[in-house]
């Protein structure tokens, strides 16, 4: 057994070294810079009205988006996307990318967040205009339909779909599921398999009402649990201000310089770039197209007034949360003492915030931001298979996501952690490939609709 999964992990290594090498790392950049120009650097110059057309229409009346196409409210299918990206990899990845990488994986992060705005805005504008809304009301959308409608290329498609699968599975029935395991385990010595089997019970309880009750849930939870998160990062920074410098300048040194930070633990710049932009699409999904399928359920008339929320939930999700966890552990001093993942934010929380409330904050947040997305991941596994299979694989796909809930909170992460890293490199390439090479039909979606709105 040993010997298999030496030979798994070998095999792994080799593709991910190649599919996260220089040219995929500036295939990412390159496409973000690419859409920023195309785009009229969007994200730079409207991020009023970016927040305004989003955030300050999430509380319209319900009867108005009742009247358009979809399955569920604008609001909702954004909740969703967001309960799936802000999740482990805000906790546990960005620590094990802080301890790979060390600090200056930050900045990396971030600017790849800043360019992957761009990329994600023309994955759900292409999501919801090749998006097919059925005669029963139901949607079935995401990178498959553009790579397969757009491109003309069914094989493209049904090869991103069998990808999809699998990365939703180690993504979050795995990955996730074993976060929350682990993290109360290590806290309240909750055994991992009571936890596990209550994850999977509530997890069907949601997933058997379908997308709609998924929307409901994630609308009620992902608001409730980043803010929650963002507002114990602030305090974090508040009582830790005469530091703020000091972190700073780790955080930017070891982005150029990291030997200068480490030590010499961290190998290169290559190293805290590699793992920044990895852990950085890991969170927000920037580049991978998984997002277009939870959009494109949503209750709109034109594509990109559903894309517009992609580069305030790409904000929200990178330039804040994974900068709250970031700074945590960088004030903490905790992240080259050997802890790693989700145990390592906790401990990070526990020692800058006062009273042991840190550590409440950071179970709390390591439970509900895991809980979101292994209701908003499902979303994933399930339309990538009926895109393949048909709708009689529903079924078959909600037992088998229970089941690997309950799994994965017995499982060891490490190669989880790689073989999400491979999955998500081979994704990326098909995808930003069709993103470029549709690049013309964004652009003038983006211009209809900018039109409406008399922006320039």
């Amino acid at each position: 057994m040993n010997a298999i999964v030496s030979a798994i992990e070998t095999a792994n290594g080799w593709i991910n070294d190649f599919v996260w090498g220089v040219p995929v790392l500036l295939l990412i950049l390159g496409t973000g810079l690419y859409y920023t120009v195309r785009l009229g650097f969007l994200q730079f110059r409207h991020p009023v009205l970016l927040f305004r057309e989003t955030v300050g229409k999430a509380f319209r009346k319900k009867d108005e988006a009742d009247r358009k196409p979809g399955e569920v409210t604008s609001f909702q299918a954004a909740m969703t996307s967001v309960g799936a990206i802000v999740g482990s990899g805000n906790i546990a990845g960005v620590a094990t990318a802080i301890v790979m990488g060390g600090p200056g994986v930050l900045v990396w992060m971030i600017l790849a967040a800043l360019v992957g705005m761009a990329t994600k805005f023309a994955e759900i504008a292409l999501g919801m205009r090749y998006r097919e809304v059925r005669p029963d009301g139901s949607v079935g959308g995401g990178a498959m339909y553009y790579l397969a409608k757009g491109l003309k290329q069914r094989w493209l498609g049904v090869f991103f779909s069998l990808l999809v699968i699998p990365y939703a599975f180690v993504i979050s029935a795995v990955v996730d599921s074993n976060t929350i395991a682990l993290t109360l385990n290590d806290r309240y010595a909750l055994p991992t398999w009571v936890s596990g089997l209550v994850l999977a019970v509530l997890a069907a309880i949601v997933i058997l009402g379908g997308v709609k009750r998924i929307g409901r849930a994630s609308e009620i939870i992902a608001p409730f649990m980043g803010g929650l998160y963002i507002l114990a990062g602030i305090a974090v920074i508040l009582l830790h201000l005469p530091q703020v410098p000091e972190a700073l300048g780790q955080v930017i040194q070891g982005a150029f310089d990291p030997q200068a930070v480490t030590g010499g633990a961290v190998g290169s710049v290559f190293i805290a770039m590699r793992y920044g932009i990895a852990r950085g699409i890991y969170s927000n999904e920037a580049g991978l197209g998984t997002a277009a399928m939870v959009h494109s359920s949503a209750k709109v008339e034109h594509p990109v007034e559903q894309a517009m929320w992609e580069p305030v939930e790409v904000f929200l999700d990178t330039v804040l949360v994974c900068t709250v966890t970031a700074l945590t552990i960088v004030f903490s001093g905790l992240w080259d003492t050997g802890l790693d993942g989700a145990v390592l934010t906790m401990r990070a929380f526990e020692a800058t915030l006062p009273g042991g409330v840190g550590g409440i904050v950071c179970t709390a947040s390591v439970v509900l931001f895991g809980f979101t997305c292994l209701i908003s991941f499902y979303t994933y596994a399930e339309r990538a298979a009926v895109y393949i299979f048909g709708d009689r694989s529903r079924l078959f796909v909600k037992i088998l996501w229970v089941l690997m809930i309950f799994v994965g909170s017995q499982t060891t992460l490490g190669l989880a952690w790689d073989l999400a890293d491979t999955i998500n490199g081979l994704m990326i390439i098909p995808n930003l490939v069709g993103l470029i090479l549709l690049s013309g039909e964004v652009a003038k979606l983006k211009k209809e609709y900018f039109g409406r709105l008399a922006v320039h």
